[in-house]
């Protein structure tokens, strides 16, 4: 910790918003903190169009058969919805945004260890977002998000531009991934040992480990992809003596743990969370960070559980159903060391706050649904169904974008030294939390009943429980467009943050909010990871105020 934001003046320390103004000195700036801004708004913006897709998917399930489109244009829907959200919104979002600004504030660092590549990374993500989107100008693609050969290769859609797309964006997140797995190692502070870092920083450590090894594999399978397209070489098609089972196993070994890439980064979020609002010092520390690490190696080793129906030996198959079994053992020690160290704690329910509850609950939900697909004989009924549809959800957006609105209201004042509104902040979570539920819980039924996804047309005996979901698609709409709204007004309209208003006992919350341009002007002095409790109360009472309330 350090006492620096009570020794220095904010009025001495210009804050990297307004040190240089003008839009060329954001595009061309090597601040780790603005360029995290430009990550969250242009990450938030694809979550927006691909939202919009999500919408257009739930209409036309209204009623059976046509409602608002044929079926042609519901495969390119569907998989535009798909591949915005997973390649262009939720991998870059949580890692390359909060890591930015927040990952060398934590370690006490002035910026990341390669700031020009910082940058790069930025523009080669939007370089391959244009080729995405280029693709849907064109055409669209109608594969669904994972390219599943032979079909990819056959049709007549713009499946090359998109996977070169998803090329190009690779290269932004193994760029990213080196940038801070360099950081945590040679830019921390003098007395910041790895057993003082964050959790949020040993989430994005992990991250970034499973980003350098397992992006390569999905940039060589689109490579492949888009070379037999062109070239008509026989990598995947059958007909020209390649094999289709081929590309899933090298698209799951990438995906898999790309999931993780999604979902690690909200664990570390969630971590700050219920630390900072139950003012309690983290129960097992230690077990919390390496079990990231644990789930980062251990992501490998589980992608045939997602090929359980393609014909694989059945030993294999009981060996995946094995080892995602096993990793779910450190994901289950969060959960738990969560819950014990809010037992007993000051815990206020401030808007961040509700969203970790909402993590908590949907998360677990997301992983004990997980139990059926990797039990061999359940898999078999419900793969290909709304069951996994539903299960997905509930791990990626009942998880990382629930921990992602609660790590967006909880560092907002931090990162622009305004104030929401508190009262209409908790509606919004409401609104998205019952939303959430209400369109996702109805599709665990529809797939246990057999409801296929992925399917334009469905029999009518199953109207009822996608109307039910439709409704909720739009109270879950309602919630996210109040929540951007009210944050985009605060910008202009909030109440001005104090330093630190969660009193809160991370390193970003002692200096100004928002930070100077180079973070500390002094050395920061460093306590351990999470100083709660009354011995720092009574040793520092200017730098930590009394542990109860905030000062919302």
């Amino acid at each position: 910790m350090s006492n620096l934001a009570h020794s220095t003046s904010e009025a001495n320390s210009p804050d990297y918003l307004h040190a240089t103004k003008g839009l060329w000195s954001w595009l061309s700036t090597l601040d780790h903190k603005r360029i995290g801004i430009m990550y969250l708004f242009t990450t938030l913006g694809f979550f927006l169009i691909g939202g919009f897709f999500a919408l257009l998917i739930r209409i036309e399930h209204l009623t059976p058969g046509k409602t608002i489109m044929e079926a042609n244009m519901y495969n390119t829907v569907f998989t535009l919805h798909g591949a915005i959200m997973v390649f262009m919104f939720i991998i870059p979002n949580v890692p390359a945004s909060f890591g930015n600004f927040l990952l060398p504030i934590m370690i006490g660092a002035k910026d990341v260890a390669f700031p020009r590549l910082n940058l790069i990374s930025y523009y080669v993500l939007w370089a391959g977002a244009a080729l995405a989107i280029t693709s849907i100008v064109v055409g669209g693609v109608d594969t669904g998000w994972t390219f599943y050969t032979p079909y990819s290769i056959r049709t007549g859609t713009a499946v090359t531009l998109m996977a070169l797309g998803v090329f190009v964006m690779g290269f932004s997140s193994i760029f990213t991934g080196l940038n801070f797995i360099a950081t945590v190692h040679k830019m921390r502070a003098p007395g910041m040992t790895f057993h003082k870092m964050p959790l949020f920083v040993w989430a994005t450590y992990a991250t970034a480990i499973i980003q350098v090894v397992a992006t390569p594999v999905i940039g060589i399978t689109v490579a492949l992809l888009v070379m037999e397209r062109v070239f008509h070489i026989g990598f995947f098609d059958p007909k020209l003596g390649g094999d289709p089972i081929l590309f899933q196993h090298f698209f799951w070994f990438y995906s898999h743990p790309a999931v993780y890439i999604m979902i690690v980064p909200g664990f570390g979020i969630i971590s700050e969370l219920i630390t900072a609002f139950s003012k309690k010092t983290i129960f097992g520390y230690k077990a919390v960070a390496y079990s990231s690490l644990a789930i980062a190696f251990a992501s490998f080793i589980v992608w045939g559980h997602h090929m359980f129906v393609s014909g694989q030996s059945y030993l294999a198959s009981m060996l995946f159903s094995v080892a995602t079994i096993i990793i779910g053992v450190p994901t289950a020690i969060k959960i738990i060391n969560w819950t014990v160290t809010m037992y007993k704690g000051h815990v206020s329910w401030d808007t961040p706050m509700l969203y970790a509850m909402s993590f908590i609950f949907m998360f677990s939900i997301g992983g004990l649904t997980g139990l059926f697909l990797i039990a061999l004989s359940v898999d078999v009924h419900l793969h290909d169904t709304y069951f996994v549809v539903a299960h997905f959800h509930y791990v990626m957006m009942g998880g990382t974008v629930m921990a992602m609105l609660g790590g967006l209201h909880f560092w907002w004042p931090k990162m622009f030294g305004k104030m929401y509104p508190e009262k209409l902040a908790r509606f919004a979570a409401f609104l998205v939390f019952m939303g959430f539920n209400i369109t996702f819980l109805p599709q665990f039924v529809l797939g246990y009943l057999g409801m296929p996804r992925r399917y334009y047309n469905y029999e009518p005996r199953y109207q009822g429980l996608h109307q039910l979901s439709t409704l909720g698609s739009w109270i879950l709409a309602s919630g996210l467009i109040l929540t951007f709204s009210y944050l985009l007004v605060s910008l202009w309209r909030g109440k001005k943050a104090p330093a630190n208003p969660w009193n809160a006992r991370g390193l970003e919350w002692m200096i100004p909010s928002p930070p100077p341009v180079e973070n500390f002007t002094t050395e920061p002095v460093i306590f351990d990871a999470y100083p709660y409790g009354e011995e720092y109360d009574h040793k520092y009472p200017n730098l930590f105020p009394a542990s109860g309330g905030t000062h919302v």
